[in-house]
């Protein structure tokens, strides 16, 4: 196996590295020097779209039509998508390897999955007019260049908002790029224009010389990180400045009278220029030249670039610190003799020891480094070797936490099978840890490639269910296998997976036109609140309704049923609804609040009658004026004339009636003075109270005929209007009228509940004349009333009739002055005196 140092080679003070990850990656036929190629970041696919400026050689119908086609960087085609819509001006990637494609008319399409579908927007502000003359892209966000020289941003892509930026001065454009808002203070897009000798600085709000006098300038990149910029004069000359242009950092004179056709920057240390087929890589003070057999593109990434012709893919970058260390040359690290111990080891040799003992005091962080080294190789040999140095050194230490090398193994495994050339996904370690295994998940299921999708969730335990479902969604778009046989196997396939959502599926299946197989597939999902709204998408209103039921939960049907009102004219809803006592009883206890219109409808729908009735008896007690109440009884009571069941209600209907007229009566007669201004007096309205309210308002103003009138009118029972009248008399304090009451041989009632209003109302006096009538009660409740009413001596007299020696002695506790003789004699007769 050759040295890892073999593609090194030094530039500058450091070592940059061309790692071949790829061979004879595009057909020979492909040219690639007529072809637009963009590349997604973090070794994502890549998008080849013909040069329409170039002229090309024809090679057939098929071959002219014009296509966007979409490769892995293994050459792999994995979409050709069609195009018809204009030329295009912009071609790029975001950081979740969307493809931004940008027509000249302001149109913008954005493919998310990397199989044709796109959301559409277009850019405003006048690029339909002038047209998109350019654009450049950065990870979330693009900004385009008009002809007129105007600048439209769009910042990010599910929610895009185009915005013009601050117009640049008139002029020819020699090149021009782009400082992302992460690194920018304003936390804007700024664009930087070279126009003339100078160059421009835009953002959202200004527009800036920074009389920077070098120029004009063929090509300008800035740094990944935000810090740099390099600048290409039509002189053959490189420089690189700091972002704010107060710094020249390094010069290069390329010596070449043909201008480079690309210059982006390899990480954040180096520039590379391209030409057809030659490479400059230049660092502060040094640089140099890689040759090639074919046409070269440079496809930029935070850690290097990607270098692709038709025969190869390769990855130039700085090798990483730890590597250097490791394997350079003449190295003494830690590390580098860690390696060659295990390497001694192999050949059973003792030297293996002696570098042990040699590094004894730094073996911990030898093996850490071994570890991390490995992480950045690209040759599997090699990732194998220093995982055994390191495993090697770990043994020999007594204490090690094996958590990072664990990590490392289990990323190793990840990343050499997203490498493998059927995969075509060549992550280095740096881009790994920013793209996040989740999302690299996400790539592999873009690329229908759910089988290793599948296994790594499963090693690195990651949910799978994403990839379950997009597996089912493809299969419903491209089967053509009948419906039941695909719903079939879908549920066999994906039956008791966690967190696998059917309605996701369905939702495809309705999408490609599905009906049926988008209903079945609803029957799986078990979360009621995932079915219904694609129902109801579905125009499947009854199963909606069904499933929203069957679910228990109120707040959904509701949803449905709002939906079914406002889409249905109202006798099919109640037809809907009639035959489903949950739907019906929600409908009529929302609409009882909220629209009695509805609800008379419902009951009218259903003859109904009682309970029409009901709704308008209950609306009449509503009613502020007499006369509307009236009018509302009167409907009520028609709703009921020709039902014999409802005999009871329209009887008490028609008593409802009468009541009301006679408390208009009342309030008209009783309360208007005889006075000739004839205004009305005080004291409470008659109408709307019930028959014992209105008894008791009659009794209470002394309107004794008035009130049997109504007892008599409603057939109020005795008893009733005397407790009506007892508490209206107690309220008045009329107690004249309740001494000649009292007066009466006998009470309906009773005389206890005399005794408890007159007690309760604060009249003793006339409380206790009611004491001597209770002749229901035992002797001791009559004492208690007596004491109740302060008159022990009157409770003493109670006890002695009843010759209760223990009672008289309790009223002894409570007796004073005269009265406390007086219980004493008592006791004493009842008692006599031992001899």
């Amino acid at each position: 196996m050759s040295k890892p140092t073999a593609d090194w080679e030094k530039v500058g003070t450091r070592f940059y590295r061309k790692v071949q990850l790829y061979t004879a990656v595009f057909d020979q036929d492909l040219e690639l020097e007529n072809y637009l190629v963009a590349g997604a970041p973090y070794s994502g696919a890549l998008a080849l779209y013909r040069d329409e400026e170039k002229v090309h050689a024809y090679r057939g119908s098929r071959a002219a039509k014009p296509s966007i086609d979409v490769y892995s960087c293994a050459g792999k085609l994995i979409r050709r998508i069609n195009w018809d819509k204009g030329s295009i001006k912009g071609l790029g990637w975001s950081e979740d390897e969307k493809l931004l494609v940008v027509t000249e008319d302001g149109t913008v399409r954005c493919y998310y999955d990397l199989q044709g579908d796109f959301v559409p927007f277009t850019l405003g502000h006048g690029a339909e007019e002038h047209g998109v003359k350019a654009c450049r892209f950065w990870s979330n966000g693009f900004v385009a260049l008009l002809n007129n020289n105007h600048l439209i941003s769009v910042a990010r892509y599910d929610e895009p908002r185009p915005k013009l930026l601050a117009i640049p001065p008139e002029g020819e454009i020699h090149s021009w790029t782009l400082i992302p808002p992460a690194y920018t203070l304003s936390r804007s897009v700024e664009v930087l224009l070279s126009t003339d000798k100078t160059i421009y600085v835009v953002d959202a709000s200004d527009s800036e010389d920074r009389n920077y006098s070098e120029g004009p300038f063929v090509h300008m990149s800035v740094s990944p990180n935000g810090k740099f910029v390099a600048l290409y004069t039509k002189y053959g000359k490189l420089w690189v400045v700091g972002s704010d242009f107060q710094e020249t950092l390094n010069e290069y004179d390329s010596r070449s009278k043909t201008m480079p056709k690309d210059m982006q920057w390899c990480g954040n240390n180096a520039v590379a220029l391209a030409w057809e087929d030659e490479i400059h890589l230049v660092t502060q003070g040094a640089a140099t030249k890689y040759y090639y057999d074919g046409w070269v593109h440079l496809i930029p990434d935070v850690d290097g670039i990607r270098v692709f012709t038709n025969d190869v893919c390769e990855f130039l970058q700085r090798v990483p610190d730890v590597t250097e260390e490791t394997f350079r040359i003449g190295s003494t690290s830690p590390a580098s003799i860690l390696l060659d111990a295990v390497d001694q080891l192999e050949r059973k040799s003792p030297k293996a020891d002696d570098n042990i003992q040699l590094i004894r005091p730094n073996l911990s962080e030898a093996v850490d480094a071994c570890v991390k080294a490995a992480g950045h190789e690209f040759s599997i040999h090699w990732q194998k070797q220093l995982l055994k140095a390191a495993s090697f050194g770990k043994s020999v230490l007594d204490l090690y936490n094996s958590d990072e090398f664990v990590e490392m193994c289990e990323m190793l495994r990840v990343l050499n099978a997203a490498r493998f050339y059927e995969i075509g996904l060549p992550l280095s370690y740096e881009q790994y840890q920013r793209l996040t295994p989740e999302k690299l998940i996400e790539r592999l299921i873009n690329r229908h490639e759910y089988l290793l999708a599948l296994r790594v969730s499963e090693y690195l335990r990651l949910p799978s269910d994403r990839i379950y479902v997009n597996w089912a969604s493809q299969k419903v778009r491209q089967s053509t296998e009948d419906e039941d046989s695909i719903c079939r196997l879908i549920v066999q396939k994906l039956n008791n997976k966690p967190g696998v959502s059917f309605e996701e599926i369905a939702r495809s299946a309705y999408e490609e036109g599905r009906v049926r197989l988008a209903t079945e597939l609803l029957n799986y999902e078990p979360r009621a609140g995932k079915q219904v709204p694609l129902l109801l998408s579905m125009k499947e209103d009854t199963i909606a309704l069904d499933k929203a039921i069957e679910s228990g939960d109120t707040d959904l049907v509701y949803h449905v049923l709002l939906h079914l009102k406002k889409k249905l004219p109202l006798a099919p809803f109640f037809r809907t609804i009639n035959s489903r006592p949950m739907a019906m009883a929600l409908v009529e206890s929302s609409a009882i609040d909220q629209d009695r219109e509805l609800l008379k409808d419902l009951y009218y729908q259903d003859d109904r009658r009682l309970d029409g009735s009901n709704l308008l008896f209950s609306e009449a007690l509503s009613q502020e004026h007499p006369q509307a109440r009236l009018d509302k009884i009167k409907l009520a009571s028609r709703l009921l004339q020709d039902s014999k069941e409802n005999a009871f209600q329209l009887k008490m209907l028609d008593e409802a009636a009468r009541l009301l007229r006679m408390q208009e009566h009342f309030d008209k007669d009783l309360h208007t003075d005889a006075s000739p201004a004839g205004g009305r007096t005080s004291g409470p309205s008659f109408v709307g109270l019930s028959i014992n309210d209105t008894l008791f308002e009659l009794l209470k103003s002394s309107h004794v005929k008035r009130a049997l009138k109504v007892q008599s009118e409603f057939k109020v029972p005795e008893k009733t209007y005397w407790w009506v009248r007892l508490r209206a008399l107690v309220s008045a304090r009329h107690w004249n009228e309740l001494e000649e009451v009292g007066k009466a041989r006998k009470s309906p009632i009773g005389w206890e509940p005399f005794f408890n209003e007159v007690l309760g109302a604060g009249n003793t006096r006339l409380a206790s004349t009611f004491v001597p009538k209770c002749t229901g009660l035992s002797p001791r409740e009559r004492v208690e009333m007596w004491v109740k009413c302060g008159m022990v001596g009157k409770a003493g007299e109670e006890a002695l009739r009843a010759k209760d020696v223990e009672c008289l002695r309790e009223l002894r506790e409570k007796a004073a002055g005269s009265t406390l003789g007086e219980i004493d004699r008592m006791i004493a007769q009842l008692e006599p005196r031992r001899r």
